[in-house]
């Protein structure tokens, strides 16, 4: 069986007339995960939306299984689970119906049955027929992070997913990310809070404020 790598090679960013990173090299195997730190502004975001196939690297290719994402875009939307800070969920709908339609455009038929379990295990089983207006951003953030039961992919890209959590809600989605580790997933991240991931699954981090 093909192991997935995700490989970064070379890559570049600009923004305007500012050169954010640049020569940045990355490799990631089964089961292990990248932490981006940098200040605000570093390319943190850009990066990830790069390693998503969302933004084009002013210089670099991104390679899924050797092989660049742009020549694979299908098979590459079907492995990755892109989480981004500024995802919204629609406000007149409710966590259910939010997902349901996430899913759709992911190509992933779910039954009432199991989004109502992903939201449990996120503790908003209570809340699933609310609309989205109504709720905490924490709990808007956590049915967000709902998804990530619902829909199979070896490659989560997650921008902020403790932000607005709880200390009991980051120790739940924490376990989560350690589960798909353990499970063979590779995971990219960013976060203002270090991830305690353990130290079963290899770990680097990447600070893109520092000089390379």
């Amino acid at each position: 069986m093909t192991i997935p790598v995700l490989i970064g090679r070379q890559l570049r960013c600009i923004r305007g007339n500012q050169t954010l990173f640049q020569s940045l090299n990355l490799q990631l195997d089964a089961g292990q995960w990248l932490y981006l730190q940098g200040e605000n502004g570093a390319g943190k975001t850009s990066l990830l939306r790069i390693l998503a196939g969302l933004t084009l690297p002013a210089e670099g290719e991104v390679l899924w299984q050797n092989t660049p994402i742009g020549k694979q875009r299908a098979t590459y939307h079907q492995d990755l689970l892109y989480i981004g800070h500024h995802a919204g969920l629609k406000e007149d709908l409710t966590l259910t119906e939010n997902l349901r339609a996430q899913l759709a455009i992911d190509g992933v038929k779910v039954t009432n049955t199991a989004i109502r379990e992903a939201l449990t295990r996120m503790g908003l089983g209570k809340r699933q027929h609310l609309p989205a207006r109504v709720l905490s951003a924490g709990q808007k953030r956590r049915g967000l992070l709902a998804r990530a039961l619902l829909r199979p992919a070896k490659l989560w890209i997650l921008d902020e997913p403790f932000n607005a959590l709880d200390v009991q809600a980051i120790a739940h989605v924490q376990d989560l990310l350690k589960s798909h580790l353990a499970n063979g997933g590779l995971l990219v991240l960013t976060s203002h809070q270090t991830p305690d991931l353990g130290n079963e699954a290899p770990g680097f981090i990447l600070n893109l404020s520092e000089p390379r």
